[in-house]
């Protein structure tokens, strides 16, 4: 059983193939979440450098892999509610959900250059159910994902589909790190545990389309979660001004005090 009475009123629904294939431009300029231009933000991206330098990690892809590594270990996993907190208040206070820490690499890359933009997806709640077992009647009816992608030059030869005309191709979150089973390094993602869907990618495949590779009961297939593909945004600030967030203001006021504290995995009964 999930609930409707925390969500806001979506009006604009609009989603489906044709929403997904419609071809969106990214960016690389700053938004009011993507606040590239803060220090703590800019000496995130001076750290990444530095190591990618070390790493002799010379490609846009290796250097986002260098910077989600960086994440994963420097912002702690927590179940905020507010998709649209600035990617440098996420740095100052050292934790943030999968979408806050995504929002980080997002601006990581569009200061590196790379073009970001985001996929919305409406995920069914029942795929968080591992994490509320003892909380399921306030569970969200549908939870709003900003999955990113990234405009990379170097993924023209790797099949990826959506390459352009300057030889680059659109590159999901999840294929970032390349060369991953379908089943992953010890099986797929099951949103349950300390692990989240930020860590999950660079371990396992995770894949909301079902392709051929992972298709039916294949751990790495997340389709069956999927409600509506509201298309592609060139960035989560539009998408969530058209959308709004998973959650009421209201909701959010209440719950963000707990659940933007509380670490993921985190008790019998945790959160989101």
């Amino acid at each position: 059983m999930t609930s409707r009475l925390l969500m806001p009123v979506r009006t604009a629904r609009t989603g489906g193939a044709e929403a997904s294939a419609r071809e969106v431009p990214g960016s690389t300029r700053p938004t009011p979440i993507l606040d590239l231009e803060h220090p703590l933000v800019t000496a995130l991206v001076a750290r990444v450098l530095r190591e990618s330098e070390a790493r002799g990690a010379v490609t846009d892809r290796a250097r986002l892999q260098v910077a989600h590594g960086i994440l994963v270990t420097a912002v702690r996993p927590v179940y905020s509610v507010e998709d649209r907190r600035r990617a440098s208040r996420t740095l100052r206070l050292g934790r943030g959900s999968c979408s806050q820490r995504m929002a980080v690499l997002e601006a990581v890359a569009r200061s590196l250059g790379v073009e970001t933009r985001v996929r919305g997806l409406l995920v069914d709640g029942t795929f968080w159910y591992p994490r509320f077992p003892k909380l399921r009647a306030f569970v969200p009816e549908e939870v709003l994902l900003a999955w990113p992608e990234f405009r990379l030059a170097e993924a023209a030869d790797t099949g990826v589909a959506g390459t352009g005309a300057a030889g680059a191709a659109w590159v999901p979150i999840a294929e970032l790190f390349t060369g991953l089973a379908p089943d992953g390094h010890g099986g797929g993602f099951t949103n349950a545990g300390a692990e989240t869907l930020f860590e999950a990618v660079a371990r396992t495949a995770v894949d909301w389309d079902a392709p051929a590779a992972c298709a039916g009961s294949a751990p790495c297939d997340l389709s069956a979660h999927l409600r509506t593909d509201l298309g592609r945004f060139s960035s989560r600030d539009e998408l969530f001004d058209l959308h709004g967030q998973t959650l009421c203001r209201t909701a959010r006021t209440l719950a963000e005090p707990v659940l933007g504290r509380w670490s993921a995995g985190a008790g019998a009964g945790a959160a989101a």
